[in-house]
């Protein structure tokens, strides 16, 4: 069952995330990063360390999820990245008032099935502001029968799928760490269609 600490952890899809970020590293100087449900921010990190501008984002409903984000900044010598509340499916000043972006990261978004359609709600809102920003995301399939393909068509997004063997995160051992270990995880890239 899901609970509020599951964003005080750094779970196998952010390993996967951060590894397609660094695969990605020099594409970033310069490009504006936004990541959703960050938790303990290892994909915004390391789009930080290679040189994008980041916003870091989680629950404004989940006070220590923020603090964890800010502590991630500071245990990584980052303590001016920006963190902000932003709660997926709600319009809220924070969302309102983001500056344009590049890029939004979303690792593990897509696990709790009640959470999809907020989710995309929030990504869309943020293309459809943002028309050339692409959303990179990787999920853990959990269940055959969780699937976002109807939302995806529902709100007119495209899906690029992106086989982890590109990016060399098809292994079980990701930079020294055995986190990604033997899950099924899945990486893609949605845009407007």
């Amino acid at each position: 069952v899901p609970d509020r600490r599951y964003g005080l952890y750094v779970w196998p899809c952010a390993a996967v995330l951060a590894q397609f970020v660094w695969s990605r590293r020099g594409a970033l100087p310069g490009r504006r990063v936004l990541e959703l449900g960050a938790g303990v921010s290892l994909p915004g990190i390391v789009a930080a360390k290679c040189g994008a501008e980041v916003l870091l984002s989680d629950s404004e409903e989940l006070p220590q999820c923020l603090e964890n984000c800010r502590r991630s900044c500071l245990m990584n010598a980052l303590p001016h990245l920006p963190v902000l509340g932003i709660t997926w499916g709600r319009m809220s000043p924070q969302l309102l008032s983001l500056p344009p972006v590049d890029v939004i990261l979303g690792s593990d978004v897509f696990f709790d099935p009640k959470d999809f359609e907020d989710t995309l709600t929030t990504v869309y809102f943020l293309l459809e502001k943002n028309p050339q920003a692409q959303f990179w995301t990787t999920y853990q399939v959990r269940s055959a029968d969780w699937s976002i393909e109807a939302l995806l068509y529902k709100w007119k997004l495209k899906n690029t799928p992106i086989p982890l063997h590109s990016f060399g995160a098809d292994k079980e051992h990701l930079a020294g760490s055995s986190l990604p270990g033997r899950h099924t995880i899945e990486m893609m890239i949605i845009s407007l269609a």
